[in-house]
Order: structure tokens, then C-alpha cells, then sequence
């Protein structure tokens, strides 16, 4: 199960530089200007063996100090909530602020480790001043440069010995699958799983799950057996506050990872989103499976079918390329169509585990890329002579060996992945494309 590491800091001690250097990308937009950040930044980041999710609580900044000062308590509560890691980013030039012993009498009182960091410690003079960050009570500064990279690794080492051991619930079955519900604020996240669960609790088993925010309710109503993720914690406000889109978020990324298969739902009054399309990116970078649900459709006046036909095809084009998943336009409230959305939530979780014997695969696919071959590049022409699905992986995945590997480009490898799912079902389904020397 992966971990999660939030940033927290005041503005402008480059948070968003160490989140690009932890991730390898340039997600966050960087610049000297305080309150840069409007947006939480999510990215995932590999150290050795270990892949953990990261997350950018920029966006304080607001007009009055007073407010200020309370929005990034809030948000610092929130994270000592949800990750399992907190990176609490100080300037080292500027040295300790008002501010930073504001937020660090927070994370004393909390519960999950803190990590220290001392940032912008670009030669060794600036050493010199981190000693005073003892005084903020949480152990020994970490001296880094986001800028540089210096220090980083280091860093990297001690936030995955923070990490808390993986352990599971005894009862809890690998085999069954994990639905999670996911989408923004007030898109019926909570009158969806209460119309799951219905009025009969005895057939619900909570189980306390491995973090400390996941829960998972065992559901074996209707001839269903799985676990769902359950983020109904996001209560409806007139509102959307700024620490009620953090909370949002980060209960996303939790409930999407620990997940195989989301079921995002949309609100049919409003359509589909930014922030849902932020929900959307999450479930990719993570491979997860998808149902798209639009909720709500009992309050829209028009329902015939060219408007359902426009609505869908509005959300395709929105999560394009990929585009192969089903759409259910349903009602949590009079509880239309819930009864197909756990079916084809339970189709797409058997897609995602559907396995194609290799001569199958071979006697299907050889024929069709002979037929239509990789192009030639600088006269070399590129032979594929055999396939075949990999085992034991999380989503289904194809290797395809080749004389030349290396000149086989993205539309290509998108050809193979359409054909493929032409023949099998993978409604719902990321798929990965491997080309291999032979």
C-alpha cells in the first residue's frame, strides 16, 4: 500500500521546487512570488525499491495575516490527519519565523512523524544558521537545496525510514476486490454508498483498514462480494472551502490507491470539471480501473437520447486518449441504475484481471501487424515475430518482441493497444504495451 508524504511550510520557502525535485518534473509552478501555489500538486516519487505519493499544500496566501494564519493551521491539521509522513519545509536564510513556530507547536502534538527540513542551504555558510531550528522542537533540521538537489537523497533515506510497516487485517482477503467512490465535493459520494449499503445492516462488516482514514466495509448484498473504499467523509457545504478541497484530495489519493477499481462520479447538474479531471488524472498515474458514473440524472429536465449521446460524448473527449470505460447516467437518490453500476464495477474488476493464452494472442495479432507492420525508419524495417501477456501484474500487460525495439513509437504501440481491445474485453481497463528485443 503506498505511503503519503505532505509538504507543509509557510510561503515561499520553496516547497514547490522540492516537490518538483522529489517527483522528477516540473508539475508545480515555481516562482519567488508568496502564494504561487493556488492548487494542490500531487506526484508520485520512486526511491530505490520504494514508491510513495507527495503532496504540495501550496495556496495559503490569502488577503488579511489573520486569515492567513488560520488557513495554514487548518490545512497543517489536516495533513497531520491523512499522511502517514509529514515534510515540514523551513527557510534556511531567513531563519525561524513566528510563523514556523506556529505550525510546528502543531505537528509536536501530532501523532505521525514529522521530518524537519531545512531548505535553501546552498553552501556550506548557510550551515551555519540551521542550529537555531532545533529551538522549533522537532529533532534535527535536514539540511537541503531544492534548487541543486543537494541533500535530497539523504532526505529520501530518512522519510522511508519514517514509513510506518505494511500490515494487513487478518480477515481481510486479497482476492476480493476494493471499489472505491470517488469525486468532488457534493457530487453524492455519500447518498451513493448509503444507497449501497441500504437499510439492512447486518450484512455490512466493518473493517478497520491499514491506514488510519480508510475504511473498508465488506459488501455481500445482492450476490456482490467486495470491499469498498469508503470517502464519504466529504460532507456537503454551501461553500467549498479552501481546507475542504485539501481534505477532498487527499482522501482521493488514499481511496485510490488502496482501490482496483474507482467509480467517479460526476454531477449531471454541472458536468464534468476541473476537478474532477484532477480525480481523473489520479486514477491514471495510479493504473487504476474506472466507471464513470454521472449522479444526479433525475434533476436534469431533458433525458432523451441525443442529450445523453452529447453528455457522454463530452466526457470521453475530456479523458481522451483514453477512452474505452463505461459511462452509467444513474441517481443515487431514487436509486436508478444502482443496481448496473455495481455490475459493471464488478465487470470492469473481472476485465482487469482477464488473462489471453499466448497462442490465442499470437494467432489473433501476427496476422493483423504483418498486415500492418511498424513503418520503416531510416531504411530498417521493423519485424514483430511474437507475443504474449505477462503474468502477475497489476493491470493486464503485453510484450511484443521485435528486431528493433527502439524504433517502434507511441501511435504504434496505441495501434497494438486498440487491437488488442477490439477482440477482449478491457472495458474500463488501463492497458500496458511493452515492446521487447527478440
Amino acid at each position: 500500500m503506498s505511503n503519503l508524504v505532505a509538504i507543509v511550510g509557510r510561503p515561499n520557502v520553496g516547497k514547490s521546487t522540492l516537490f518538483n525535485r522529489l517527483t522528477g518534473t516540473r508539475q508545480a509552478i515555481v516562482s519567488e512570488v508568496a502564494g504561487t501555489t493556488r492548487d494542490r500538486q500531487y506526484g508520485k516519487c520512486e526511491w530505490g525499491r520504494h514508491e510513495f505519493s507527495i503532496v504540495d499544500t501550496g495556496g495559503w496566501v490569502v488577503n488579511s495575516d489573520d486569515i492567513f494564519e488560520e488557513e495554514i493551521r487548518r490545512q497543517v491539521i489536516l495533513a497531520t490527519e491523512e499522511a502517514n509522513v509529514i515534510l515540514f519545509v523551513v527557510d534556511a536564510k531567513n531563519g525561524v519565523t513566528d510563523l514556523d513556530a506556529e505550525v510546528a507547536g502543531i505537528l509536536r502534538r501530532a501523532k505521525i512523524p514529522v521530518v524537519l527540513c531545512a531548505n535553501k542551504v546552498d553552501n556550506n555558510e548557510d550551515r551555519f544558521s540551521v542550529a537555531e531550528f532545533y529551538s522549533l522542537g522537532l529533532g534535527d533540521p535536514y539540511c537541503t537545496s531544492a534548487v541543486t538537489g543537494g541533500g535530497t537523497g539523504d532526505l529520501l533515506d530518512l522519510i522511508i525510514e519514517k514509513f510506518p510497516k505494511e500490515e494487513r487485517a487478518g480477515d481481510e482477503d486479497d482476492n476480493i476486490p476494493r471499489i472505491s467512490v470517488v469525486g468532488r465535493p457534493n457530487a453524492g459520494k455519500s447518498s451513493l454508498i448509503n444507497a449501497f449499503i441500504g437499510e439492512d445492516r447486518h450484512i455490512v462488516t466493518d473493517i478497520a483498514g491499514t491506514t488510519r482514514d480508510s475504511i473498508l466495509t465488506k459488501y455481500d448484498k445482492f450476490g456482490f462480494d467486495f470491499y469498498l473504499v469508503d470517502t464519504a467523509g466529504i460532507r456537503k457545504k454551501n461553500k467549498v472551502t479552501e481546507d475542504l478541497e485539501f481534505y477532498s484530495v487527499m482522501r482521493s489519493i488514499r481511496a485510490i490507491e488502496n482501490s482496483d477499481v474507482c467509480i467517479l462520479l460526476i454531477d449531471a447538474t454541472r458536468g464534468i470539471e476541473g476537478q474532477d479531471m484532477n480525480i481523473v488524472q489520479l486514477i491514471q498515474r495510479n493504473q487504476k480501473s474506472i466507471v464513470v458514473v454521472v449522479n444526479k440524472w433525475d434533476l436534469v429536465e431533458d433525458k432523451d437520447q441525443k442529450v445523453i449521446d452529447h453528455f457522454e460524448q463530452a466526457i470521453r473527449s475530456r479523458m481522451a486518449p483514453f477512452t474505452d470505460f463505461p459511462v452509467i447516467f444513474a441517481s443515487a437518490m431514487t436509486r436508478q441504475r444502482i443496481y448496473r453500476v455495481l455490475e459493471t464495477a464488478k465487470d470492469v474488476y473481472l476485465n482487469r484481471r482477464r488473462r489471453i493464452s499466448t497462442s490465442k494472442l499470437n494467432e489473433e495479432m501476427l496476422p493483423l501487424i504483418e498486415a500492418y507492420p511498424p513503418p520503416s525508419i531510416k531504411g530498417k524495417y521493423i519485424k514483430i515475430k511474437y507475443c504474449a501477456q505477462i503474468p502477475d501484474t497489476r493491470i493486464p500487460s503485453f510484450v511484443f518482441y521485435a528486431n528493433l525495439p527502439q524504433y517502434v513509437k507511441e501511435p504504434y504501440r496505441r495501434f497494438l493497444e486498440n487491437k488488442i481491445r477490439e477482440r477482449w474485453n478491457f472495458c474500463g481497463t488501463p492497458l500496458n504495451i511493452f515492446i521487447r528485443q527478440k
